[in-house]
């Protein structure tokens, strides 16, 4: 940390709730913080959150792989209120099983720092579930949703007779 005093700060943001500011010019490459919390696994997080509101799209976990959750309600820092952006000036960054967030471009005094969440969509997502994670952020390039992919996937034909597909690339998520 710098003798000049801290990178960020928390403060009301109007994205949603509180937010992530640059209390001075952070360079773009520029390591910020942490995502800290307890490490827990997908089992105990499914288990912590199991009774939480559907509708709601308030977490502070973050999936580091297969086997890791970050909760950081429990231990967490500031780095639990950098809120979504389409078009964040940020990125998330995992390293040996680390996560952290980096300036993806200069970030001036006063604004507020935001990444790309890019939440995985799941097959039993509720109907509403692009209303839930509806997206804030008011960038040009706004998809309108915290989801990735931005669009619920069209259900895949049945394979027949009269409707075989030509082989080819799957494309990966």
């Amino acid at each position: 940390m710098s003798t000049r005093g801290p990178m960020i700060r928390v403060r009301r943001s109007r994205v949603h709730g509180k937010g992530v500011f640059a209390t001075r010019r952070i360079r773009k490459g520029t390591r910020i913080v942490e995502y800290l919390g307890e490490r827990v696994s997908h089992a105990e997080s499914d288990r912590r959150y199991e009774g939480h509101d559907v509708n709601d799209n308030h977490t502070f976990l973050f999936i580091v792989d297969r086997g890791i959750v970050i909760d950081a309600g429990v231990n967490g820092n500031e780095a639990r209120f950098i809120n979504h952006s389409c078009d964040g000036n940020c990125e998330s960054v995992i390293e040996k099983r680390r996560v952290f967030i980096e300036a993806i471009r200069t970030i001036e005094p006063g604004e507020e720092l935001s990444y790309d969440y890019q939440i995985g969509r799941d097959a039993d997502d509720p109907a509403n579930v692009d209303e839930i994670y509806c997206c804030l952020c008011g960038s040009a390039q706004c998809r309108g949703t915290m989801l990735w992919p931005a669009k619920r996937p069209a259900k895949r034909k049945r394979k027949t007779k009269s409707n075989k597909r030509k082989s080819g690339k799957r494309r990966g998520r």
